[in-house]
């Protein structure tokens, strides 16, 4: 049985009225659904700790609730406060700039075109490539720890805490650990304030009372060594840390490192707070067996005043429920397939991690504020996979608070596309908040995040359809389409638009030089177009005829022997994808590896050139001959799509839960970034910092992956709320086993 509630927007409609009486139930028990998932530890998960954040500063917390113990957790799993604001850059004492990266490359009818092309790879970077992919980078703002000592005075040892637990409360957003040590029991509460970024600890224990139990407060420098972990314990002439302000209980602090100035402060009433080395505090707590403790940061040196504790505690728990009442859900109660209530978990959790790391003014980075990957710098191409979802489900506001970077960017991404000679605006594919496309082997000639601004314009739109959001991303709208219009290249010979090269597609093993009309790409470049004319037409403009002899004429999806391809200019693929050579091994030679990207031109957009038999066909090619080993967290619901739209729902559910390294989910959420070892036979030993391996061909790449969480709900929401032309209510999800109640949803596309 499936059931869609209370579909409240203009454009579900239509989806609603088909079910009207289902649509009159009773509203879901939204606590209820939250609260029944939330993560409990009794023993530290090394590749998992618990988080807390606000979407703009993230915490990652050890069992104690703080940061006391990070040599129990993977070093690909540190303890960091990680900030979007934080960033950073080494000295430049040879003047490096974006041009000193650039390379001509030869582009058919254009000429030498200028790009960011690491010729040497990393392994042998030249120093201004090498300067420039590094910089501007993020930081670790600080560690808060417990301040924990023996009778004797001396530091804690982890092995002496007993009766550990930790429970993440959702629905309220604090994290609540308890423990006991030395018989005295010890309970701490963390929380991240939600308008401001303030740690919030409040410790109870007679510990504190005893004087034995306070919190420590120390800031790092940051290491060479940017990934994943970016501090550095070790140079402390390397920063400073200046104090500007103190009053009983407060200590207000100014940081710097290089260039980079920010604040902090350490607000704990009725204690006393204490230097404790060159960037150390130790608060030091009064009289009775509570303890509060709030450690703010700034992007400024100049730091706001102090918050009451209270109504501080009281706005993170606001924030929280306003979060889970207003948005959408999903209800999976009353299945009787017994992978329900796990999807239902996975789907919980993902919003809550969504949150804390897909919502900030800035598009994230893969690891989002857990830790840093290539240098913490964000992967256009990823934004929808980690963003996208929340207009959809009833929350374009966070949303929005990215595409905001995309407005602000606009003046220089119209210059790229003028220095490659053409009009509109040139999006990036790995940057940091200054907009530059970063040195790369492959980076620069990814073209696949150039049509995202309009997808998630249009998710925009259809959450809050009106002028203001037509006013608001019309410009962004027009001139990402002039670039989309303007870059493909006209074959006069064969009548057609043709894309590359140079161009790497999404499945990123291709030679950027020869590669020719990726199937993704090609529809990708072709939807975003139809949408940016229809945009046209909302605002009262004529359509584009530029536009439209692309969208006429672009050529179409390459397909052989019923099969589409993942570019032109691989017409064999499937072929050596069914030898014995490659057939779910594939190796350097072999190009059925990493994302199965011409699944997406259906799943992802609904291209209406797609023909759905032979996506079926292609969609089976991929579960028989694909080396599955080698995909990524959030190309399982982006295969479940395909499977959704083409009428094949029980598939869609499998793909969800396929069995593989990539789409493994912990207690916390959380899904790891693993790659298979493309020569591997035997084993491959695991990531270098003592990671252990994970099984024959594969070493763990990092501990968590967050777009994985943010496809898991773009594809949920899309298989309960339906798309455009699908008909009946969760038609993604099959008929037997399930009941699907769904609020707040709108179709995708």
């Amino acid at each position: 049985m499936i059931r869609l509630a209370s579909l409240a927007a203009p454009l579900a409609i239509g989806l609603a009225l088909a079910v009207a009486g289902p649509a009159l139930a009773q509203p879901i028990d939204r606590h209820a659904l939250v609260s029944r998932h939330d993560p409990s530890l009794t023993a530290v998960d090394p590749h998992a700790p618990m988080m807390v954040g606000n979407g703009r500063l993230g915490f990652t917390a050890d069992i104690t609730g703080l940061q006391t113990f990070p040599e129990q957790y993977s070093p690909l799993a540190p303890l960091l406060t990680m900030a979007q604001w934080s960033w950073h850059s080494f000295p430049n004492p040879k003047g490096y700039t974006e041009a000193d990266g650039l390379t001509p490359v030869d582009v058919p009818g254009r000429g030498k075109q200028p790009y960011a092309w690491m010729k040497g790879g990393l392994e042998k970077p030249d120093p201004a490539d090498a300067w420039l992919r590094e910089n501007p980078h993020h930081f670790s703002l600080g560690r808060v720890a417990l301040d924990l000592r023996d009778a004797q005075g001396r530091p804690a040892a982890f092995a002496d805490l007993s009766q550990t637990r930790q429970t993440l409360d959702l629905w309220s957003g604090v994290l609540t650990s308890t423990f006991v040590y030395d018989g005295q029991p010890v309970r701490v509460e963390t929380r991240v304030q939600p308008d401001r970024d303030v740690v919030l600890v409040e410790i109870v224990s007679p510990l504190v009372a005893a004087g034995r139990l306070g919190v420590s407060v120390r800031y790092p420098g940051v290491s060479s060594n940017l990934n994943p972990d970016p501090s550095d314990w070790t140079h402390p002439e390397r920063h400073t840390t200046t104090v500007t302000g103190r009053a009983p209980g407060r200590l207000v602090l100014s940081r710097r490192l290089d260039g980079t100035v920010y604040g902090s402060s350490i607000d704990a009433p009725g204690a006393t707070i204490a230097a404790s080395g060159p960037h150390a505090f130790t608060v030091c707590p009064g009289a009775g067996d509570r303890l509060v403790v709030m450690v703010g940061f700034s992007r400024t040196a100049k730091t706001p005043p102090p918050l009451a504790y209270a109504q501080a505690r009281d706005a993170v728990t606001a924030r929280w429920r306003g979060y889970w009442t207003q948005g959408g859900v999903v209800d999976f109660t009353g299945s009787t397939d017994p992978r329900a209530a796990e999807l239902e978990r996975r789907v919980v959790l993902s919003q809550y991690l969504s949150a804390l790391n897909g919502a900030g003014d800035t598009p994230p980075q893969e690891e989002g504020l857990f830790s840093n990957s290539w240098n913490g710098k964000f992967h256009l191409e990823m934004h929808p996979w980690h963003s996208a979802w929340f207009a959809p489900w009833g929350r374009p506001a966070e949303l929005e608070r990215g595409l905001a970077w995309y407005l602000a960017d606009l003046p220089k991404a119209r210059a790229e596309a003028r220095r490659h000679g053409i009009e509109g605006a040139w999006w990036p594919k790995m940057a940091g908040p200054e907009g530059r496309n970063s040195p790369s082997s492959i980076s620069p000639f990814i073209m696949w995040q150039q049509p995202h601004p309009i997808l998630m314009a249009e998710l925009a739109f259809r959450a809050h359809p009106d002028p203001a959001t037509l006013a608001r991303y019309g410009e962004l709208v027009d001139q990402t389409a002039r670039l989309l219009a303007a870059w493909p290249r006209w074959d006069a010979a064969a009548g057609r638009y043709v894309l590359g090269p140079p161009i790497i597609p999404v499945q990123e093993n291709y030679d950027p030089l020869t590669t020719v009309n990726p199937t993704f790409e090609v529809e990708y470049f072709r939807r975003g177009l139809q949408i940016a004319q229809t945009w046209r037409v909302r605002r009262g403009l004529p359509r584009e005829p530029r536009w439209d002899d692309v969208i006429d004429r672009m050529s179409k999806a390459p397909q052989r022997d019923g099969l589409y391809l993942a570019t032109e200019s691989s017409p064999d693929l499937w072929t050596r994808a069914a030898s014995p050579a490659c057939d779910g091994h594939a190796t350097g030679a072999c190009e059925n590896r990493d994302h199965p990207s011409f699944l997406m031109a259906y799943g992802l957009i609904g291209g209406d050139r797609i023909d759905p038999q032979t996506m079926r066909r292609t969609l089976k090619a991929t579960e028989d001959h694909w080396d599955l080993r080698q995909t990524w967290g959030w190309d399982f619901p982006m295969v479940a799509m395909t499977a959704a739209r083409l009428g094949q729902p029980e598939d869609a559910v499998d793909w969800l839960f396929k069995d593989l390294k990539n789409n493994q989910w912990g207690v916390t959420g959380m899904t790891p970034r693993v790659h298979a070892d493309e020569h591997a036979i035997a084993f491959t030993p695991g990531a270098p910092g003592g990671v252990g391996p994970d099984g024959p061909g594969y070493r763990r790449a990092a501990e968590t992956y967050f777009p994985s969480n943010g496809s898991l709900l773009l594809a949920v929401g899309m298989m309960a709320a339906g798309w455009d032309g699908s008909k009946g209510p969760a038609p993604g999800f099959p008929r037997s086993g399930w009941t699907v109640r769904a609020e707040g949803l709108t179709p995708l596309p």
